[in-house]
């Protein structure tokens, strides 16, 4: 009797419905978090090497940034966050915020409005795919993060209205930033980009949240910094001209919409210290 022939067996990867497949690899948070840590200690030691004309230093640290894998490891690591697994997409919190007066905006066959987004991540967030805003990006894939705070530093100051932009998206790009007054300096530079609150008139659905400027911060910036909590980071804010419409904190990060409101007052704001204790971070902005 002829034996039979065994039909051969299905892995069971192979065999798994497709709702149950593994999904890509990813970098763990904790190898996440270590990376772009020491990528950004790199950065500010190259800062500082660079200050002081230590070209021997500077070539030092660019081998150990190369040996981390570079930019693109560090690119890698920080689009983790923008992964479903891990939270998604911050910008998805602002369309949240925004959603009732731009749709009211759309109806009214109102014009797509201006954004200024620095330090993007990715063309395919929340706020690509609405459709509401035409979008000029400083993008960080093709620039290490000390290059993206000269980029928006050194850019050029709008000449008028119409290069002007009705919200700048700056999620969490003032932490990358390395010493307390260039975060500073980046806070106030923002309110030359935006358009007089002003010419909103004539769109009365969009007067309650533009112009503004979308922040976000690691969460430990503002819970648990010697320098800066709640109180201080409104206090710079104002000092500018903004008011906080909506805010927003969770384990992981802090959201805030500011609108600005007109020019402000100018105050100066030092590194001073606000809270004491052996766990807190450094994180301060200084102003003035």
């Amino acid at each position: 009797m002829a034996l039979k022939k065994k039909r051969p067996q299905k892995s069971l990867a192979a065999s798994r419905p497709p709702i149950l497949q593994r999904q890509p690899k990813s970098i763990t948070r904790k190898s996440t978090k270590a990376l772009i840590n020491k990528h950004h200690l790199l950065e500010k030691r190259k800062k500082q090497a660079l200050a002081k004309g230590d070209d021997a230093a500077v070539a030092a640290i660019d081998a150990e940034i190369q040996a981390l894998g570079g930019l693109e490891a560090y690119q890698k690591a920080s689009l983790q966050g923008q992964r479903e697994d891990r939270g998604g997409d911050s910008s998805r919190v602002l369309m949240d915020w925004l959603q009732p007066c731009l749709a009211a905006h759309k109806d009214g066959s109102g014009r797509t409005l201006k954004m200024l987004e620095v330090g993007a991540l990715s063309t395919q967030n929340a706020c690509s795919q609405s459709g509401h805003f035409d979008i000029t990006r400083i993008d960080l894939n093709s620039q290490g993060e000390g290059i993206l705070q000269q980029d928006f530093m050194e850019r050029p100051l709008p000449e008028g209205d119409t290069e002007q932009f009705d919200i700048i998206s700056l999620s969490l790009v003032l932490n990358f930033v390395s010493d307390p007054k260039g975060r500073g300096e980046m806070l106030k530079r923002t309110t030359e980009f935006l358009r007089a609150p002003g010419r909103y008139l004539e769109a009365p659905s969009l007067t309650t949240n533009f112009p503004s400027l979308f922040l976000v911060l690691p969460a430990p910036c503002v819970t648990n910094s010697r320098y800066v909590d709640e109180e201080r980071l409104t206090a710079i804010m104002e000092s500018l001209g903004y008011t906080k419409v909506s805010s927003k904190t969770t384990q992981r990060l802090v959201y805030y919409l500011w609108k600005k409101e007109g020019k402000g007052v100018p105050r100066r704001f030092r590194k001073e210290e606000i809270r004491s204790g052996s766990t807190r971070n450094n994180f301060a902005v200084v102003l003035g």
